[in-house]
């Protein structure tokens, strides 16, 4: 039997299947939200620390340019699209056993999309989980945005360690 995950066609596109699922996800709960919530209705999920809070983004992360009169929708779209282009170039390129890298790319993939398909659809993303600890507040998002954040945490990481042990190696030559 043929060991695909070695073989020279095996590519990073095999973790589509998680950008996959996690679009999947990412659109059920913004629509369970949106038929479950009015907007700006908020449920309480974990007294003094997490709620359900429906709201519309119409920026970008924090809010970033929602007042902007509706062109920024078109500019968060075109970038969101061309960041998917260019990993999924790079999912192509890679081999299949670079799977952290992998990995990170099919999490921001799948945010991107996820988000993108809001903005597509309504005009602006919809946002819902609401972080707030004794009167500090952090911006409502969504599981697009999970995605994104973990999958661009992930990439720190591995430029971090994969750098750490380039050092590690170069000293071990001298």
């Amino acid at each position: 039997m043929p060991d695909f995950a070695h073989s020279k066609r095996a590519t990073g596109l095999r973790f589509l299947w998680l950008t996959l699922l996690l679009f999947v996800i990412d659109q059920v709960t913004k629509i369970w939200v949106a038929g479950e919530f009015e907007l700006y209705e908020s449920r309480v999920v974990i007294e003094g620390l997490f709620n359900f809070t429906y709201v519309h983004n119409y920026g970008a992360a924090f809010s970033f340019l929602s007042d902007s009169g509706g062109w920024q929708r078109w500019l968060f779209t075109a970038i969101a699209i061309a960041i998917s282009v260019v990993l999924l170039i790079w999912m192509r390129r890679n081999p299949v056993g670079l799977w952290r890298q992998n990995l990170a790319f099919a999490l921001i993939l799948a945010g991107a999309i996820g988000n993108v398909a809001d903005r597509l659809m309504y005009g602006y993303v919809i946002d819902f989980f609401d972080v707030h600890y004794q009167g500090w507040h952090w911006p409502a998002f969504n599981v697009a945005d999970m995605a994104i954040t973990i999958g661009a945490a992930l990439m720190l990481l591995e430029a971090f360690f994969d750098n750490r042990r380039d050092k590690l190696d170069d000293g071990d030559k001298s």
